[in-house]
């Protein structure tokens, strides 16, 4: 729901920290490589039980998700490295929650009922897209983005953000999934709803 403004407010200062990266040599993959790497940690780290440390870890991977795509554009976007920042992307969300059903099993049922909705979201984002590349359809408020962005609810921006609730108030993470769960599973009904109409008849 927030994705687009955040671009929008970010364009510019990632822009500039990108452009002194690409100075130095750092290539758009080097940056989305670090940052899986990061969000790797981010989870042990929760595991761990160091949840401050997870979040810090988790923080350097948003930065470098969006560093990698401002690099990107300042130099050569390939869709090499495209891929890769979007299945990093989904794997890490994905680890995550996981990570938090590892370090208390109490959370496990809720923590599959929220990896179930990021799946339909996520199945529904991905699935558009491909029909969106066919017929040159073009999110213009997110015209950056290497795939069509289809926007909901949930999007990345609310993902972290619970994400960094569940490090803060780990007594509630339970809640906190079931309740985030429920706000995916409406933005994938959602976006089911914007698929027939776009692709009606055809």
């Amino acid at each position: 729901m927030f994705d687009a403004t955040f671009s929008r407010l970010l364009k510019v200062p990632l822009a500039n920290v990108a452009r002194r990266l690409a100075d130095i040599g750092l290539k758009a993959n080097h940056l989305t490589l670090v940052g899986f790497i990061f969000g790797l940690l981010a989870g042990v780290n929760i595991v761990a039980d160091w949840l401050m440390a997870g979040l810090f870890c988790l923080a350097i991977n948003r930065a470098c998700d969006g560093l990698d795509g401002a690099i990107a554009r300042l130099t050569m976007a390939t869709d090499r490295g495209a891929y890769l920042d979007i299945v990093f992307d989904f794997i890490i969300y994905s680890w995550i929650p996981l990570a938090f059903a590892l370090r208390d099993p109490s959370n496990a049922l809720a923590v599959a009922f929220l990896i179930f909705s990021f799946v339909c979201t996520g199945s529904t984002f991905l699935a558009f897209a491909i029909f969106a590349k066919q017929k040159n359809l073009i999110n213009e408020s997110l015209s950056e983005k290497s795939i069509y962005y289809l926007q909901g609810l949930t999007e990345g921006a609310e993902t972290i953000l619970v994400f960094i609730l569940m490090c803060i108030f780990p007594k509630v993470v339970t809640t906190i999934c079931i309740i985030f769960g429920s706000l995916c599973l409406i933005t994938a009904i959602m976006r089911i709803r914007t698929a027939f109409f776009f692709l009606d008849g055809n």
